[in-house]
């Protein structure tokens, strides 16, 4: 199962589309779930909120600036060896301040699509898109180019 756990809510109609698109589409390979924690607005309230939601057992990445970059064919490459090990892979996507030092330290992997800053709900969509890409990758199905 992948599990994306996330700081707010999406307001935005297109970015709500795009995002239920491509989670219908993952669900095709693999059993997913968005949760999203309220954006309160403190590191470490969000901490607690976003604590809650993550299991020892599972393979921890969090979304950062500054975490390690891959292709597409290599993040594919990736999510493939976890669910040789891990039943579950969980994203943890924080809010636009960032993450706690405690949810960084819990992470097995600390990913970054970028240097630049990205709106949270268009980043949420591109992260979708990213694992949707790398199903179709290790399926050898016609998408990726």
């Amino acid at each position: 199962m992948i599990r994306i756990v996330c700081v707010g809510k999406i307001k935005e109609r297109y970015l709500t589309e795009m995002i239920e698109d491509y989670y219908k589409r993952i669900s095709k390979y693999q059993r997913i779930e968005i949760i999203e924690v309220k954006d309160v607005g403190t590191l470490e309230s969000e901490k607690s909120l976003i604590e809650k939601h993550l299991n020892s057992k599972d393979y921890i990445i969090t979304l950062e600036i500054l975490g390690k970059e891959y292709s597409s064919e290599e993040f594919a490459t990736k999510i493939c060896d976890i669910f040789n090990h891990y039943p579950n892979i969980t994203f943890v996507i924080g809010s636009s301040l960032g993450l706690h030092e405690d949810i960084k330290r819990r992470a097995n992997l600390a990913l970054s699509f970028s240097k630049f800053t990205f709106p949270h709900g268009l980043f949420r969509g591109i992260l979708l898109e990213q694992i949707y890409r790398a199903f179709k990758i290790i399926n050898h199905e016609t998408y990726h180019k």
